[in-house]
This record gives C-alpha cells, sequence and structure tokens, in this order.
C-alpha cells in the first residue's frame, strides 16, 4: 500500500499511471474510514484501473473549532482498513495542511448558482466555500478521471457538480447511495462519537424519512414538515436543526408539487453536541 504526504510524491505515482493509459478514480475523504467509504472505493474500483483515497481533515469546511479539533483521526487503521480491500490499486494521500494550503490556510470564494444558501448552507456560513477550495485543488492534484460521492452528502454533491461545470474540471462525479447500519442510521465518521444511548436513538432520524416519504405520496409538502416538527420534537434525545422538502435540481424548498420535478427530503439533527445529517428520495 503507497502512501503518499506531498503532491509532488502524487504528481511522480500519477505520471507513471498516465505513461500506462491507467485510469484513475478518486475517493475524497476526512478520514475514520467505514463502510461507507469502503463501498465508494470498491465501486471505484469496478470502473478505473487504481484509486486514489485522499485522507485528509480540511480545516476551511469547519465552522466550529471544536468540531474540527474532536473530529477522529485514525490514519493507521484507515490505511489498514484500505488494504483489506487491494494493496496494489489503492494509492492514499495523506497531505499536511501546509501541503494543501501552504501558508494560506483559507477558502476561495465560489458562486454555485444558490445551492450553497440552501439548508446547510444557512447554518454553516462558509462552509461549501471550503468544500469547493479542497475538492477543486485536490482534483488538480489528483487529476482523476472519476470522483465518488456519498449521497448522504446530497447538496454536497450537487455542489460539487457545479463546480467541475463551472470550472471545466474534466472529472466525472459519480454519486453512490448512502450505506447504513442495520439500524438504518446512516454511516458516518461522527457515529464513532456517539453514546450507545445515542446511537440506538440516531435510527429515529431514517425511519422518520421513510414515513415522510409515505406521507408525501397523499399529504402537501407543508403537512408533512409539520408532522416531522412535531415527531421530532417529542425526541427527547434528538433536537432537530431542520428538514426540508427540496427541489433536488435547485435543493430550494418545494412550493407546490410537480409532477415533473424530483424532490428529497433533508434532516440534520443533534445528538448531544453531534450533528447528524440524512436525506431520502421522494418520487
Amino acid at each position: 500500500m503507497v502512501v503518499a504526504n506531498t503532491k509532488e510524491q502524487i504528481a511522480e505515482i500519477i505520471l507513471s499511471l498516465r505513461q500506462n493509459d491507467n485510469s484513475i478514480g478518486f475517493v475524497p475523504t476526512m478520514g475514520a474510514l467505514h463502510k461507507g467509504h469502503l463501498s465508494l472505493i470498491t465501486k471505484a474500483l469496478s470502473e478505473n484501473d487504481v484509486v486514489f483515497v485522499s485522507i485528509f481533515v480540511n480545516p476551511t469546511q469547519f465552522n466550529n473549532q471544536e468540531d474540527l479539533e474532536q473530529y477522529p483521526r485514525t490514519l493507521e487503521r484507515d490505511v489498514r482498513l484500505l488494504s483489506t480491500v487491494s494493496k496494489t490499486k489503492i494509492f492514499t494521500y495523506a497531505p499536511s495542511v501546509k501541503d494543501i494550503y501552504a501558508e494560506n490556510v483559507s477558502s476561495n470564494k465560489f458562486d454555485f448558482d444558490g445551492l450553497e444558501y440552501e439548508m446547510e448552507g444557512e447554518f454553516r456560513d462558509g462552509h461549501f466555500d471550503g468544500v469547493g477550495t479542497i475538492v477543486k485543488r485536490l482534483f488538480e492534484i489528483v487529476t482523476p478521471d472519476r470522483a465518488y460521492f456519498g449521497e448522504k452528502d446530497f447538496q454536497q454533491l450537487q455542489i460539487i457538480k457545479k463546480l467541475v461545470e463551472k470550472y471545466d474540471l474534466g472529472v466525472d462525479i459519480i454519486g453512490c447511495e448512502i450505506h447504513r447500519e442495520p439500524s438504518g442510521l446512516a454511516m458516518s465518521s461522527r457515529n464513532e462519537r456517539l453514546t450507545p444511548e445515542q446511537k440506538e436513538e440516531a435510527s429515529f432520524i431514517y425511519k422518520t424519512l421513510q414515513t415522510a416519504k409515505r406521507k408525501f405520496g397523499t399529504k402537501s409538502a407543508t403537512k408533512v414538515t409539520e408532522w416531522v416538527n412535531k415527531t421530532f420534537a417529542n425526541n427527547k434525545i434528538l433536537k432537530l436543526e431542520y428538514f426540508v422538502i427540496a427541489d433536488v435540481e435547485t435543493l430550494k424548498p418545494i412550493k407546490r408539487k410537480s409532477n415533473k420535478k424530483q424532490y428529497r427530503a433533508f434532516v440534520a439533527a443533534y445528538a448531544g453536541d453531534i450533528r447528524l445529517i440524512d436525506n431520502i428520495a421522494l418520487n
């Protein structure tokens, strides 16, 4: 298993791979890898000759310093886990902050045609500037043919597609289904910080989304939203931050149902100080 720590090492590896006409898949992560990440990597391996996995906790996409400091960092374990998938076809890029940002640890400003102001953007100021900055930088370093992102961060997925389109980055963006715990809880590195009681109760999020989907078949978005808000208000462990039913393309909250549009329900909730997100396709 090759683990590179600098962009110069990556450039050397890429040059050798391209000389042999290898196609390159890419899965960017912040580490603390789990089965959800492995499902992305397995899919990438099935569609490319080799796969690069970046492990980098990006400081510019955290608007909460405490969350950044507490984010799990498990590089040695992550590398061992990747080795169980492939020792020869996976290359790990684990850079330092300095290797990525040099002396200027800050975000560039992006215009994602308004996608950045909905949902997560409303509650996490500057978050998607941080996402755009690191993803664009990683694409420039790794130069992949295809990059793979989970639909748990569906808003991020749509924004990265917009980033590639607006900056003509030449990368195919592949969205992958949400990988879930047996309970239905969407897999996340943050789940490691949940207490057993919180983790058990967190399955309530997906169960609520599933019921909201059924209700959406016969009820208005307003009625479904009211039901979700009331349901979370009665939960003693989870605190709802938002529930939104939105147009898949624009991410704007639904005003009136249309058979010509696709909708998704999005939720963010806290278990203690741990923030969890999830979503579900409604039609």
